[in-house]
């Protein structure tokens, strides 16, 4: 006999069921309470604002987004995501240990069903543990879970769609390129929604999620100007690796991991923000995370750290039309990935104090903006 996807022939698949039937419903009162509170302001992140750190000043935060509602995770036959992906035809993305697919969910609406594969190395306690990871959490520049399968072996997540692919492919492709090169506002802007999605990750989430895998191909385009962070496979609650002794396997993509967390294998909440500060450069300059056997971060290292307007401009992606690219911007995000990307990762800063440099600069007019060098 089968229940919410499991066997209920042995003791196992009633502890799981449990187990995850007990999240489902905690989730669900806690976000029903974070919306009561959210109703009566009393939180000025729930209500997405970014707030001076020195000030405590709100600021404006990210566009409003339709999010998934709690009372709609569900469990799902595997015979529901087999029909619903037409038996995992078409497929729109691929993950260090997964495979994602469109799913037709009815009634117009679409959804992205991740297969996690054991050959690729996705274990059933990863698989439990980012289903757990994305029952907790919500947030419009965060991918939100609909549901989840465990059933004959297959592991799947059904996941909000996000229709205009990643980042990676949108900047490093050929077909990416075939709708045009992203404007400096269309970078900057991105660079702000993943520093939300970040900032709630490790300030607001109960407890701190480290998401330990920030790169382009994890950053999904709502559309030119909007992102949302996927990918939560790797993640590790920060209250868990906090109080770690022992140095942990290191996880993450080439070209984004943290040197402190390389050479040690202890991570933090600044080992997202170094991550972070290689996808600034990423959007600046256009190039990928690995130049040959440089990171990019040590590829750029010298314009980055220069004073010389000249030479930062000399580090901007060549499609991008300079007439509209913000100087002072520029300026801002190089420190941002300057001090993100600095060796003392104590020394780094959180993302909320990113997120507010970014959102600020953001009001910078053009016309303040230095003449370009020819």
């Amino acid at each position: 006999m089968w229940f919410l996807g499991f066997s209920t022939s042995n003791r196992r698949s009633f502890l799981i069921i449990g187990a995850i039937t007990l999240v489902i419903i905690l989730t669900v009162i806690l976000r029903k309470w974070a919306v009561y509170l959210d109703s009566g302001n009393r939180d000025h992140r729930s209500s997405n604002k970014v707030v001076d750190p020195d000030h405590q000043k709100p600021r404006d935060g990210p566009h409003k987004a339709n999010r998934p509602c709690s009372s709609s995770i569900r469990t799902y036959a595997l015979e529901e995501l087999r029909v619903a992906t037409s038996d995992f035809r078409i497929r729109v993305g691929v993950g260090a240990t997964s495979y994602v697919y469109l799913a037709e969910l009815g009634d117009g609406r679409f959804g992205a069903v991740k297969r996690v594969l054991e050959e690729r190395g996705g274990s059933q306690k990863m698989f439990l543990d980012e289903v757990s990871v994305l029952l907790r959490i919500s947030h419009p520049n965060l991918v939100g879970l609909l549901g989840f399968c465990l059933e004959r072996g297959e592991q799947l997540l059904l996941l909000e769609y996000v229709p205009n692919k990643s980042l990676f492919d949108r900047m490093h492709t050929r077909q990416g390129q075939y709708s045009g090169t992203l404007t400096w506002p269309n970078r900057v802007s991105i660079a702000l929604d993943i520093a939300y999605a970040l900032d709630y990750l490790h300030s607001v989430a109960d407890p701190p999620v480290i998401h330990r895998d920030i790169k382009s191909s994890n950053v999904l385009l709502i559309n030119d100007d909007h992102a949302k962070l996927a990918d939560f496979g790797l993640c590790k609650l920060g209250s868990d690796a906090q109080s770690a002794h022992t140095p942990m396997a290191i996880k993450g993509s080439l070209g984004y991991i943290d040197t402190r967390y390389l050479d040690t294998g202890i991570v933090s909440p600044k080992s997202d923000v170094y991550s972070f500060g290689v996808l600034i450069l990423e959007l600046i300059t256009g190039m990928k995370s690995l130049q040959g056997s440089f990171t990019l971060a040590e590829w750029t290292e010298e314009y980055r750290r220069s004073d010389d307007v000249e030479v930062m401009v000399k580090m901007l992606d060549p499609k991008l039309k300079l007439g509209d690219v913000n100087v002072e911007q520029l300026k801002v995000l190089l420190d941002v990935a300057n001090v993100a990307l600095l060796e003392n990762c104590e020394a780094r800063p959180d993302m909320t104090q990113i997120a507010y440099r970014i959102s600020t600069c953001m009001e910078i007019q053009p016309q303040l903006q230095p003449e370009l060098p020819v």
